[in-house]
């Protein structure tokens, strides 16, 4: 029997719709240059959702990458022999190291302080200076290849998906004459917004000085100081290995200065949930907390574990996937304190097992950080301030004891404390006592909680989920070839013009020059109409 007779006229115009619209889709070509490291697994997110979409996915990799598989189902690879990656004991070792210079440092004088400020600074300059050497190493042992150049011109990419905390996506997406999709909020540069958006220093915080939107005048003198010595710094760190190749693979007419702004699309991991209000461009697309989702149920020894906490709940600790150890003496006083409270604790620990770990705590080498936040006997979140952590803690509305260590996770945790939902714990001054406190107060003080989960509410009420609307904008580049109408004449502009220092310069100059001019006259006139008059007297 004829299928048609069985189906009505209605159903068969629906089912004909549908077969064009399959039909008429095609998935984009999507090189990807990401950077490695937990900027990896946020990048891995959005190349999970292209690959599902139908879009075919190509990742370039380093032959050291640490986190960046060289076989996926989700992507090809493109490996480069060259040390672009990441080594496994970086951050371990530059915490270690940092950590050593900090408790050297403590109960010591203001001067002491400072020095001890400066040392860590340095030691944390010095490390970066060394990734963006090996990824410059990187590009040019990728641009010397003259057959992977032309295996990835000859491939017709249509969007360069890259992370701007490095310059390689940037080069090559140039080089490809390529729509580029920056995902990220950090650049070579520092902060996108500072790189990007008006971004008055009266009102918006520079990156690390824990500061909010309501500045007094020492803060504000202490923001503008910060913002020179650190955009001066972030400078050093970067202008050596990629201005050379800027220049040589793009040609000197490609100004430095501005090349790093030059994304169709910037996609920002965070949101003005969690973000203070400032100014912003059409081309930054908010997308804080993509990575968040609804909990999966635990495994059945995990979740018997955590019923057995009973009204008490559950602490969950955990320092990030780059974070494994910290001092033995730091781990026992940590270990201390949780022996002390009656709420159960899982904690992701890699290094020597504390010795005087209570039976209320579960030490552990992976834990499923989304799902135990959203059980409902998660109670606090002991974390590092990581953003995808924090951005599951405001998701699900969990307290938060922050313990920052080093980069953006002093701000981020700053911020939320800012917001009421935070207690801060310096891990120089911990002991089990202060420690102790800490968690007591985020668990027993209902305002912490109330205040995260009205973040949660605020976060969760918006019309597109940011997952999807990261995919709309990479689309939507792949479907217009670009979106250089959303990109603001500011992005191809050096301080000197953006400032308009020519134009204040020129006005000067004219105000000078109008009241030269009308000086002479004056003298002019007062030696013709009195100084004459009298010498004709005489």
């Amino acid at each position: 029997m004829d299928v048609s007779m069985k189906m009505p006229h209605s159903s068969l115009i629906t089912f004909a719709l549908l077969l064009i619209q399959l039909s008429s889709v095609t998935g984009g070509k999507v090189l990807v240059f990401p950077l490695d490291g937990s900027h990896w697994i946020n990048m891995k997110v959005l190349i999970e959702e292209l690959h599902a979409k139908g879009h075919v996915v190509t990742v370039v990799r380093a032959s050291d990458s640490w986190y960046i598989s060289e076989k996926s189902p989700l992507y090809t690879s493109v490996t480069v022999p060259s040390p672009g990656g990441f080594d496994e004991n970086l951050f371990e070792d530059l915490l270690s190291r940092q950590l050593e210079i900090l408790f050297k440092g403590r109960h010591s004088s203001v001067w002491s302080q400072i020095w001890t400020r400066i040392q860590m600074e340095r030691l944390a300059v010095d490390q970066f200076f060394q990734l963006h050497k090996g990824m410059s190493e990187m590009i040019v042992q990728m641009f010397e290849d003259e057959k992977l150049m032309q295996s990835f011109h000859e491939a017709k990419y249509d969007v360069v998906l890259a992370d701007p905390g490095i310059g390689g996506g940037t080069i090559l997406a140039r080089w490809l004459q390529v729509p580029l999709v920056y995902n990220v909020r950090w650049t070579i540069q520092g902060e996108a917004h500072f790189v990007l958006a008006p971004s008055p220093l009266s009102y918006i915080p520079f990156t690390a000085t824990e500061l909010t939107d309501k500045m007094t005048f020492p803060q504000r003198v202490k923001n503008v100081l910060s913002y020179i010595f650190g955009m001066y710094t972030m400078s050093c760190i970067t202008e050596p290995h990629y201005k050379p190749l800027v220049e040589k693979y793009l040609g000197p007419s490609v100004d430095y200065s501005t090349f790093f702004r030059d994304a169709d699309i910037w996609l920002m991991r965070n949101d003005f949930v969690f973000e203070f209000p400032r100014p912003t461009m059409p081309n930054i697309v908010y997308m804080g907390g993509f990575q968040c989702k609804p909990p999966k149920p635990l495994s059945a020894d995990l979740e018997e574990f955590v019923q057995s906490s009973g009204d008490h709940g559950v602490i969950m600790m955990t320092l990030g996937t780059l974070i494994g150890k910290l001092p033995q003496d730091v781990v026992e006083e940590i270990a201390a304190a949780f022996a002390q409270l009656p709420q159960k604790v899982i904690w992701r620990y890699m290094g020597q097992r504390p010795a005087n770990l209570g039976n209320n705590t579960l030490i552990v080498n992976w834990l499923p950080q989304n799902n135990l936040l959203g059980h409902p006997k998660t109670r606090v979140f002991v974390t590092h301030g990581g953003t995808n952590s924090v951005q599951e803690a405001i998701y699900h509305g969990v307290p938060v004891v922050g313990l920052p260590l080093f980069f953006d996770r002093p701000d981020n945790l700053s911020r939320i404390k800012a917001k009421g939902g935070a207690v801060i714990v310096d891990i120089a001054e911990l002991d089990r006592h202060i420690f102790a406190d800490a968690l007591m107060t985020a668990i027993h003080n209902s305002s912490y909680r109330e205040n995260m989960q009205k973040l949660s509410r605020l976060h969760r009420d918006q019309p597109m989920k940011p997952l999807d609307q990261a995919m709309f904008w990479i689309e939507y580049v792949i479907r217009h070839k670009g979106a250089r109408h959303l990109q603001a004449q500011s992005n191809k502009m050096s301080w000197f013009v953006y400032n308009s220092v020519d134009v204040i310069a020129a006005l000067l100059a004219l105000v000078v020059l109008v009241t030269f001019t009308c000086i002479l006259i004056v003298r002019l006139l007062w030696r013709i109409c009195f100084v004459g008059k009298k010498v004709k007297h005489e």
